[in-house]
Order: structure tokens, then C-alpha cells, then sequence
């Protein structure tokens, strides 16, 4: 197996210079290069601002919730995504508990 070791940030990087006040005169915002790399409508798509996590059609919901140590133990031994597994047994317990 290679060792791979990262590069010395104190060394400078002949790959990716910093750049000098010279550099940030001569350089043009995205919205002038992009259109001339890519098509105007793939440039307008590549600049639009894209925040966050994409909106679910179920949002979760953010709740504190108290339980027995040992129910948390059984789900968490299972490994990851227990919460998903617990969120989903509470739905099949739904199923046959739901008062009219």
C-alpha cells in the first residue's frame, strides 16, 4: 500500500500560486466567463444560488424525546440509520393503534 502524505501548507504550490494584486486586477466575475465556457442558459443555471438542502415533500420534524435507555440501546446495536429504523417502528405501531 502507497503512503500518501499531505503537502506542507507553509510550502508554496507551483500547481496553484497565490495570487498577486496583478492577478485580482486582470480577473472577471463568473458572469462574464461563464457564458463564453458554456451556453448563456447553462451559465444562468450554474450561477443561481442553490442554499440549503433541497425542500422534502415530508419535512421532518425537530422534537426533544425521552427514552428508555434500554429502547435506544436495542435500536443503536443495530447499527447505523437507527433512527430511521425506530421513526419507522413508530409508524407500524401506528398502523394498528389509531384511535378513530
Amino acid at each position: 500500500m502507497v503512503e500518501q502524505h499531505r503537502p506542507d501548507p507553509t510550502l508554496p504550490d507551483a500547481d496553484n500560486p497565490e495570487w498577486t494584486a496583478d492577478d485580482f486586477a486582470k480577473a472577471k466575475p463568473a458572469s462574464e466567463v461563464l457564458p463564453k465556457l458554456f451556453s448563456a442558459a447553462m451559465a444562468a443555471e450554474m450561477l443561481r444560488p442553490k442554499r440549503g438542502r433541497p425542500v422534502s415533500a415530508s419535512p421532518k420534524m425537530h422534537i426533544n424525546l425521552r427514552l428508555d435507555a434500554d429502547v435506544v440501546t436495542a435500536f443503536q446495536t443495530t447499527g447505523r440509520g437507527w433512527q430511521t429504523r425506530l421513526n419507522t417502528a413508530l409508524k407500524d405501531w401506528l398502523k394498528t393503534h389509531r384511535s378513530a
